[in-house]
């Protein structure tokens, strides 16, 4: 693959915490419309990992790349302008419960530069269409089941239209069928942006149903799985 076709290029990579070495020699190549799974136990460096590609941890090594960006090398000031590029979907959904689905989505967008209305509306309506919760726009995040506010944090994430989205253990408050709906949006949203997905999960299921590399963090290592076996 050419390089320019990559999102996320990690070569003998190092994620700390403080002092505190939470994985090691990382070697991680993903390009764009891949989906990628990170599995592997509480504790061992799921989380950080993706933090360190949306900036909120450092990250050392021979390459550390997102989007075309040395993130050894990131200031503060960038960051803005590199995770306008990026969705980032929670396992605890951070909505703003004092208030509707539209304005929670409003508020990303004037946040991040949207300054006409009615674009925003529109862009709004899209999302929850895409999600299926046009009609719910104007509930409170409260108002929804636990499946329905994940697909909100969905919403979000797409909103402006991103090249990476990442979601850090997306099922793991919900039942199987909203886990698998979830999973699906994510694919389909792959697809429709041609985006880089990268899912953390404790379900080793969902490559079955959702195809893409899977990495294991263990032993503050990060080991790419070998691709199973065509019946």
């Amino acid at each position: 693959m050419d390089v320019a076709e990559y999102t996320v290029k990690y070569t003998d990579a190092c994620v700390k915490r403080g002092a505190h070495t939470i994985l090691s020699n990382v070697n991680l190549a993903v390009g764009k419309g891949q989906m990628v799974y990170l599995t592997g136990a509480v504790g061992t460096g799921k989380t950080s990992l993706l933090k360190t590609i949306y900036g909120e941890l450092p990250c050392t090594g021979r390459e550390v790349e997102v989007l075309g960006q040395d993130m050894r090398h990131m200031g503060t000031r960038k960051l803005p302008a590199l995770r306008r590029k990026m969705g980032i979907v929670f396992q605890d959904f951070q909505l703003l419960h004092d208030r509707d689905v539209q304005a929670n989505l409003d508020f990303v967008l004037r946040a991040t530069g949207w300054n006409k209305r009615k674009e925003r509306e529109e862009r709004v309506s899209e999302v929850l269409e895409l999600v299926g919760l046009r009609q719910h726009a104007r509930k409170r995040t409260y108002e929804l089941s636990g499946g329905e506010q994940q697909r909100v944090c969905i919403a979000r994430a797409l909103l402006n239209k991103p090249s990476i989205i990442l979601a850090d253990e997306p099922t793991g408050n919900l039942d199987s069928e909203n886990g698998e709906l979830t999973m699906a949006l994510l694919d389909e949203a792959r697809r429709q942006y041609h985006a880089t997905v990268i899912v953390s999960t404790h379900n080793t299921l969902w490559p079955d149903y959702f195809p893409g590399d899977v990495y294991c963090c263990e032993g503050g290592h990060l080991t790419l799985q070998p691709a199973p076996e065509n019946n």
